[in-house]
């Protein structure tokens, strides 16, 4: 048994890839109650519980009653005797826990009929090695594929048979298993529903070294309405929880190392949030589209956000160098740099979420992200260049193409920033405003969205002035009305400035000054209802969502834009997905596009996206 925990110690070091799996299985069932030093902890010790039955098993031939008197010790073994009494034959029922390998030579030596339900291995000489030493002391074994018949007939000889519940695969069925939907298989229920088989549930328990423990339970009863699929199902679910409260009690015995909720119908999606709206819109995006693709295949999204604080500035720029340093499989258990690093409220918040993906925006908050779904096995997804960090540490990388992303798999090329505009959303959120608001609709609107001060950018007053100036003048051409909203980035110099030129204008309809009063479907509102839109050029996600709008986009132009915001203005432009003009122009050209009406071109990122989100989920 010595030799068996440091085997078990051996894998836990080299075995990275199904410790990872082990840990965010744990995690899932224990991370409300444990911290992650305790997940590890805990995921270790069922390693040297899993080297311990390997040695076992190798020790089969060696078994004998004596063994079996002075290291076993089997509670409710005149359970076993109940059952028989039904003369319909005995499911022995276990999960994958503990040495169920002995569980045949236990029967054996004891005397009574036992035969094996087995599934072969994936390693033949391993698959002989195990089928030898089962039938050494004398257990039958019938195999999975084409051996129902054999089954059928060792029950109606009133023998007993060994079946697994965990573990169903895709012919399964979805029980909740400590929470989550998880496949268990339906073979001894539908035999005990359908011949009267008694099902009886075991579970084995390792007290120290080679003493173990058997704890047989009491016949289950099943209960039957006459509704087959019910009955199968809400039995499945009473015997999950029979297992459920045995591996709450000794979690280190149960096989933590395969993909328990692999076939579940759930999803749960993290966004990552670093209070900026536009990259928290983007993140949106990217989770509407995992939820419809999901749904799609009859699986259930739920999401979350999670705001991330930093302890302070430098936090951030140490919290990425940290990561750059980290491993595929090094952070789990550890958590030592956002313990550190993030605010205490963010770091809480986090590792009590089980995420099977994780959805950030901006360079700021991707280390989190590879961070997080290094610890809980999810699929991580960034959007924009990923800080330090290379592209080849997450799953699924979304860049601009002004930002002249590498050439890799996992990096999809957008043309814009995503956002959540379509005809569904625009209709909600239009409805919304006018509820607010009391809008009228069926008018002609101007669309006037200004953002703010970025970086070396700065929207002057002059320029604001003169902007307003040319969108008035093409409303009283047009006899047109103008929705007004600005961004939490309008400097107070604008805002006074754009006040004062809609004072007592009778065609302003709308006049949202986000940083007094803001509305949550200012945008999407004035967007669903305006037919041309005028945007200010600093905010790429304000103009990507004014794009798939459908109307008629002006950008106008500014000094202090960078050399890549430009090339980004003029990409659009030279493909008519805007009409990128001078302030003083744009009276003109609104005009000219209204009443030449040319074809309106949106951007298809959002297609882009679904393809690559279907080759990583």
């Amino acid at each position: 048994m010595f030799l068996g925990r440091r085997v078990g110690d051996l894998f836990y070091y080299f075995d990275l890839r199904h410790k990872a799996t082990s840990y965010a299985n744990i995690k899932k069932v224990f991370g409300e109650r444990l911290s992650p030093l305790q997940l590890a902890h805990l995921t270790r010790d069922f390693y040297r519980a899993f080297g311990q039955n390997i040695i076992e098993v190798l020790m089969i031939p060696l078994i004998n009653k004596g063994y079996l008197n002075k290291y076993i010790d089997i509670q409710g073994l005149e359970h076993i005797s109940e059952g028989f009494k039904r003369n319909k034959g005995v499911i022995l029922l276990g999960v994958h826990e503990g040495s169920w390998e002995l569980s045949n030579i236990i029967c054996a030596i004891l005397g009574f009929p036992f035969i094996l339900f087995v599934r072969d291995q994936r390693y033949p000489r391993l698959n002989r090695l195990l089928n030898s030493y089962r039938r050494l002391k004398g257990c039958k074994i019938i195999q999975r594929e084409g051996g129902i018949k054999q089954l059928l007939q060792a029950l109606r000889d009133n023998q007993a048979i060994g079946m697994t519940l965990d573990q169903g695969g895709r012919r399964g069925d979805l029980v909740k298993f400590f929470g989550r939907d998880a496949s268990m298989s339906t073979g001894a229920v539908r035999m005990g529903l359908k011949y009267g088989a008694a099902i009886i549930p075991s579970f084995y328990i390792r007290t120290n070294g080679p003493y173990i423990k058997i704890i047989i339970e009491p016949p289950f009863e099943l209960r039957k309405t006459g509704d087959l699929k019910k009955d199968i199902h809400d039995n499945l679910q009473r015997l999950a929880g029979v297992f459920e409260k045995y591996i709450m009690s000794y979690p280190r015995e149960y096989l933590w190392s395969y993909k328990i909720w692999k076939y579940s119908d759930e999803r749960n999606i993290l966004i990552l949030d670093d209070a900026r709206a536009g990259h928290l819109r983007q993140s949106q995006a990217v989770a509407r589209i995992i939820s419809g693709y999901l749904q799609a295949k009859g699986i259930t999204a739920r999401s979350d956000t999670v705001g991330i604080n930093f302890r302070h500035k430098f936090s951030r720029e140490a919290l990425t160098f940290s990561s750059c340093l980290a491993g595929k499989y090094h952070c789990q258990g550890c958590l030592w740099c956002l313990k550190n690093f993030l605010a205490g409220d963010t770091y809480k918040a986090l590792i009590s979420r089980k995420p099977d993906i994780v959805i950030s925006c901006g360079s700021s908050v991707a280390p989190v992200n590879f961070i997080l779904s290094r610890e809980n096995l999810a699929k991580s997804i960034v959007i924009m260049r990923p800080s330090l960090l290379s592209t080849a540490r997450f799953d699924l990388v979304i860049m601009s193409k002004h930002d002249k992303p590498p050439r890799r798999r996992n990096v999809a090329v957008t043309e814009g920033a995503l956002n959540l505009i379509d005809e569904v959303y625009l209709k909600e959120q239009s409805a919304n405003l006018i509820k607010s608001t009391g809008i009228k609709t069926g008018g002609f609107y101007i669309a006037l969205l200004i953002g703010g001060d970025t970086g070396s950018f700065s929207l002057g007053r002059d320029t604001v002035a003169k902007v307003i100036r040319q969108v008035k003048s093409a409303s009283e051409r047009l006899n047109a009305d103008i929705l007004v909203t600005t961004s939490r980035r309008t400097s107070r110099e604008a805002e006074i400035t754009i006040k004062e030129e809609f004072r007592d204008y009778s065609r302003c309809k709308l006049l949202v000054i986000a940083n007094e009063k803001n509305i949550p479907e200012a945008v999407g509102g004035i967007l669903g209802l305006s037919q041309v839109v005028v945007s200010s050029p600093e905010s790429i996600s304000m103009i990507s969502e004014a794009i798939n709008s459908k109307k008629y986009v002006l950008v106008f132009e500014s000094c202090g834009l960078s050399r890549k915001h430009r090339r980004f203005l003029k990409y659009f432009a030279g493909n008519r997905y805007i009409y990128f003009e001078e302030p003083g122009n744009l009276s003109k050209r609104i005009e000219g596009i209204w009443l030449k009406k040319p074809p309106v071109r949106i951007l298809s990122d959002n297609n882009l996206i679904r393809e690559a989100i279907k080759r990583i989920i």
